[in-house]
């Protein structure tokens, strides 16, 4: 029996524009290696701003979208996808595009009754001015991802961080300034209709930052998560309901923080195209939960050809 790819035309987009392009050549390697092994015939994009010419001398039957971060995950890049009629993986323009937006996103979540963080947006200028809310907060882009230009500022700082007022700063002028919420974090994982279940994630660094996601021991993964049965159902409950609340298709990962000794569960962020990687978080709790990384590359993939394009 042939592999359940056999004949399909995948162009794997990786690489792109953003602070996470290295991230995002990792996630690309990774997918596009198991859809090889799945049977597809794979080119492999590293997505520039000629990839409407690219994909239109290339006609594949499928995209499969593995970029992170500002234009290939914000709904610039599924624009160019819608345009051109070609089917693709994970969230389409609408949904990208709120969910990269922290502060929209953090609107509809309220809305639905996710609990979120509270704080607000401020210019980096103000921010950088002067503490725009009492120490302990955390200071973050308005729109990038795998904590790209996080900062967190401790009780009893004199001072915001001195970055934020840098001329080499080219994360955008608005950033958003939250409360730090201490304890655990914590991640899910949404296939479809699915919560996949709930990670706990250690910070050799004691933050969560790049560095930690990304550097050699920087983090380790825990699953499940050391927390009690009814914070991981309600972790679960808050992902898929952040997921369809802003209308995500496809894989996504929520990001959130249980402060334990209050019993306070804060969902922080919702990652449209997680990464991909054999190690990232999403197939770690795909793996765990009984599908390796070959089938959720080839669910994925298969739900991107089930979509009417992005599915907005």
């Amino acid at each position: 029996m042939p592999p359940p790819l056999t004949g399909k035309h995948v162009a794997v987009l990786m690489g792109g524009l953003s602070a996470e392009r290295e991230v995002s050549l990792s996630s690309g390697a990774a997918c596009a290696d198991a859809l090889e092994r799945l049977g597809a015939t794979v080119a492999r994009i590293d997505a520039g701003r000629d990839l409407s010419q690219v994909l239109t001398k290339l006609e594949p039957d499928l995209c499969f979208n593995a970029l992170h971060g500002a234009w290939g995950e914000d709904g610039c890049v599924q624009g160019v996808l819608e345009t051109l009629k070609l089917p693709y993986t994970h969230s389409g323009v609408l949904a990208s595009a709120l969910a990269m937006d922290k502060t929209k996103a953090k609107a509809v979540l309220a809305a639905a009754g996710v609990t979120v963080p509270g704080g607000g947006l401020f210019s980096r200028f103000a921010a950088g001015a002067a503490h725009v809310l009492p120490p302990p907060y955390v200071v973050k882009p308005n729109a990038q991802g795998s904590s790209v230009g996080v900062f967190r500022v401790f009780e009893g700082a004199n001072r915001p961080p001195a970055e934020l007022l840098s001329a080499d700063w080219t994360l955008g002028d608005e950033v958003v300034v939250e409360p730090y919420i201490p304890g655990l974090e914590l991640a899910v994982a949404v296939m479809g209709d699915k919560a996949l279940g709930v990670t706990e994630i250690e910070a050799t660094t004691g933050f969560y930052d790049y560095e930690a996601k990304y550097s050699d021991g920087g983090s380790r993964h825990v699953i499940p998560a050391r927390i009690p049965p009814h914070v991981a159902e309600k972790a679960k409950a808050q992902a898929l309901a952040a997921h369809a609340a802003l209308g995500c298709r496809g894989l996504t990962r929520s990001d959130l923080r249980y402060d334990d000794v209050n019993d306070l569960l804060v969902l922080l962020e919702v990652n449209t195209q997680p990464g991909m990687t054999p190690t990232s978080l999403a197939p770690e709790q795909a793996a765990h939960a009984g599908l390796d990384f070959d089938r959720l590359v080839l669910w994925i993939t298969e739900d991107g050809y089930g979509g009417v394009y992005g599915g907005d």
